[in-house]
């Protein structure tokens, strides 16, 4: 597993427990810094930006989904599909670090890991949409 992908995958973990649990971002950065890919600096240093730049912009990312997905409500979604898109739109939109494409597929393997059948297609277009209506990718 890459490291980024390493650095990813915590982070919806994160973004879950702090969406379910209503966890304050300081505890569960707290004890994900106890877990043991916090050694590698580099990881941890992603994770750390990634998900506090998405807590941060909740509101503004929730925004930019709803645009897109119509015929959701962000709290009918499932709680994990909510957080992968919540999190691949941060790192289009405001980190805008990785190639859009790259960002779309890692949230996509996600959804398939750690989600429905369906949801890796859910999530495909929704980003897809996002992405080509803000001119990321042609």
């Amino acid at each position: 597993m890459s490291k980024r992908r390493l650095a990813r995958e915590n982070c919806l973990h994160s973004l879950y427990s702090s969406d379910i649990a209503k966890l304050e971002p300081d505890s569960v950065l707290a004890s994900f810094q106890m877990e043991e890919f916090s050694l590698d600096e580099k990881v941890f240093s992603f994770y750390k930006t990634l998900y506090a730049s998405t807590i941060d912009n909740i509101p503004k990312i929730d925004e930019i989904i709803k645009k897109t997905s119509l015929n959701w409500e962000m709290d009918r979604m499932p709680a994990i599909d909510r957080s992968i898109l919540r999190m691949a739109v941060c790192e289009m939109m405001i980190l805008s670090d990785a190639p859009v494409a790259v960002v779309i597929d890692e949230a996509i393997e996600l959804a398939k890991k750690y989600s429905t059948e369906k949801s890796g297609k859910f999530v495909n277009g929704v980003l897809d949409s996002i992405a080509r209506q803000n001119n990321l990718i042609k």
